[in-house]
């Protein structure tokens, strides 16, 4: 298949494999997105963690890795990711400063594949077990795509527990995607997976390779779901939150406005007091390429999270 020829050609250039993808073949784009990603990440510096295991969380055990010292920030990684993938440039930078806990959710990466139903509900309620296992009271919450919609829910469900929140290309909303993205979502399949970057990583350090294929059904019947964590239960954050998204990262901009005006944001500033939470859309990005872009990234963290 087209991915196969893509990893086993590297003199291939991936202008040329994107000229060669017949139009509406999202996912193989997508996927070839991914690629070119982790290509151009693959020569990123990379630290040991100070500690790593696993947590006990609502039946299963949850796998973590801690960074550095400092105040804590907890990293949530997006669909398909591990650790490494999604934030192996990042971290480094990161834990300069502050106490890192990055977390693989379940069935991710040395996060073993349970039966257990996934619920957004539950996984936030998952990073808030590995919370209390590593004897964190508050953080700071970072999540990326489906690692940010899981930042949203802890958000409303263990207010207490969070201390600034930074959303990164996610939606709390099937209808904060653009048109058509929901259609794609459901024309995913496990086969088109198949020999990808996300399947290297995953049998690299998954505890049973064997469930990949289960995994992926998991997820994707999850991704075809629509979800809603509601207009007023936003509303309701207390805590700042930094919105980070790119200009074309699949997020509606409409959407997007309105959920930073939820937040606070869209004032005119100097008539009255700029808002706690921030609104930053970086040029020229896609949503897998957003996440390559670390310095503009760690620059908009270092402000925030002050």
């Amino acid at each position: 298949m087209l991915l196969n020829f893509v990893l086993d050609n590297n003199h291939t250039q991936p202008g040329d494999v994107m000229k060669n993808i017949k139009p509406g073949n999202h996912i193989k784009l997508l996927l070839i997105a991914i690629i070119m990603s982790v290509a151009s990440t693959s020569s990123a510096q990379r630290i040991k963690p100070a500690d790593s295991g696993y947590a006990p969380a609502n039946g299963i055990k949850v796998y973590y890795e801690v960074y550095g010292d400092g105040k804590p920030i907890v990293l949530l990684h997006g669909a398909y990711y591990t650790i490494e993938m999604n934030w192996g440039e990042l971290i480094p930078e990161l834990a300069k400063t502050r106490k890192v806990i990055a977390i693989e959710l379940q069935g991710h990466g040395h996060t073993p594949f349970s039966d257990r139903k996934l619920s957004r509900a539950t996984l936030a309620s998952d990073v808030e077990k590995v919370m209390d296992y590593l004897k964190i009271d508050s953080a700071d919450i970072a999540g990326y795509s489906f690692g940010g919609q899981i930042a949203y829910q802890f958000a409303i469900q263990s207010p207490k527990r969070l201390r600034k929140l930074v959303i990164i290309s996610a939606v709390y909303k099937s209808d904060g995607w653009v048109t058509g993205t929901t259609e794609i979502f459901k024309k995913m399949k496990p086969e088109l997976f198949a020999n990808s970057p996300l399947q290297a990583a995953y049998d690299a350090v998954a505890p049973d390779k064997t469930k990949w294929t289960n995994f992926l059904e998991q997820m994707i019947a999850m991704a075809q779901e629509p979800y809603d964590m509601g207009d007023e239960n936003i509303a309701k954050i207390t805590a700042p939150v930094l919105i980070i998204s790119g200009d074309n990262d699949g997020m509606d901009k409409i959407e997007l406005a309105k959920t930073y005006k939820l937040l606070g944001g869209g004032i005119s500033a100097g008539m009255q007091p700029m808002p706690k939470s921030h609104l930053a859309i970086i040029p020229n990005q896609s949503h897998v390429g957003l996440m390559t872009q670390t310095k503009a990234i760690s620059g908009y963290l270092d402000g925030f999270l002050q």
